[in-house]
C-alpha cells in the first residue's frame, strides 16, 4: 500500500502520523505544504486533497483511487490498527482515546498554539486578539502538563504497560513545548516519559 501524507512538518499534528508510521516500520512518502504562505487553501489543495484547507493528510493509495483521511489521530489509528500501539482490552482502547480526546481539546489548542505563535509567526506580528488570549493559552496549557505529570509520575506510560497512540499524540507537542515558553524542566515524570518515547525502536525526531 503506498503511504502519502501532506504536511507541514513543523506541524507536531504531521509528526504524529510520521513517528506512528516509524514506530511500525511502514514507508511513507511525504509531501510538503508551507501553511503560512496559504499552500493548503489552493483551489487544487480544498478540491482534491481536504476541502477543510488543513494538513495533515493521509493519503491511502495513489494516483485516482487514493483516498484522503484528514485529521492526525484518525490516520494514526488508520495505520496502527491491529498493532501493539492500540490495546486489545476494550476498556483500554477507549483509556487511549479518552487521552487523545483531551489531547485535541485540552493540550493542543494551548501548547501548540502558543508554540506556533511564539516560534513561527513571532510576538510583534500577532493580532491584537492573538496576544490578548497569551495568558489564558498559557494558563490551560501549564493545566494541561500538570495533569500528565501527575498520571506519569503512577505509570510509564498513559495507558496500560507499553506506548499506546496516546502517548504518540500527547509527545508530538509535549516533546517541543518550551518553543511556546513552557518549562519542561517543571515536569520531571513528563521528561521521564519524553526519554521512554524516544527510546522505542524505530523513533524518527519531528525534524527528521
Amino acid at each position: 500500500m503506498t503511504y502519502i501524507l501532506h504536511e507541514d512538518s513543523r506541524s507536531g499534528n504531521c509528526y504524529k502520523i510520521r513517528l506512528t508510521a516509524a514506530l511500525l516500520g511502514l514507508r511513507l512518502e511525504r509531501r510538503e505544504y508551507d501553511i503560512i504562505k496559504g499552500e493548503t487553501r489552493t483551489p487544487e489543495f480544498l478540491g482534491t486533497i481536504n476541502a477543510n484547507g488543513r494538513i495533515p493528510v493521509l493519503q491511502i493509495g495513489a494516483g485516482d483511487s487514493g483516498r484522503f483521511l484528514p485529521e492526525s489521530n484518525a490516520a494514526c489509528w488508520y495505520l496502527a490498527e491491529g498493532s501493539a500501539l492500540i490495546p486489545s482490552d476494550r476498556f483500554a482502547q477507549a483509556d487511549m482515546l479518552r487521552w487523545m480526546f483531551f489531547e485535541q481539546y485540552s493540550h493542543e489548542p494551548n501548547v501548540a498554539t502558543l508554540r506556533w505563535w511564539l516560534a513561527f509567526v513571532g510576538e510583534p506580528s500577532l493580532s491584537a486578539a492573538q496576544r490578548s488570549q497569551i495568558v489564558a493559552k498559557r494558563a490551560g496549557g501549564e493545566a494541561a502538563l500538570d495533569l500528565m505529570d501527575e498520571h506519569l509520575a503512577r505509570q510509564d506510560w498513559f495507558v496500560g504497560q507499553s506506548a499506546s497512540l496516546a502517548d504518540i499524540a500527547l509527545y508530538a507537542y509535549t516533546h517541543v513545548c518550551e518553543a511556546g515558553s513552557f518549562r519542561l524542566r517543571d515536569y520531571p515524570a513528563i521528561c521521564a516519559w519524553l526519554g521512554r518515547v524516544a527510546a522505542l525502536p524505530g523513533y524518527v525526531p519531528m525534524a527528521g
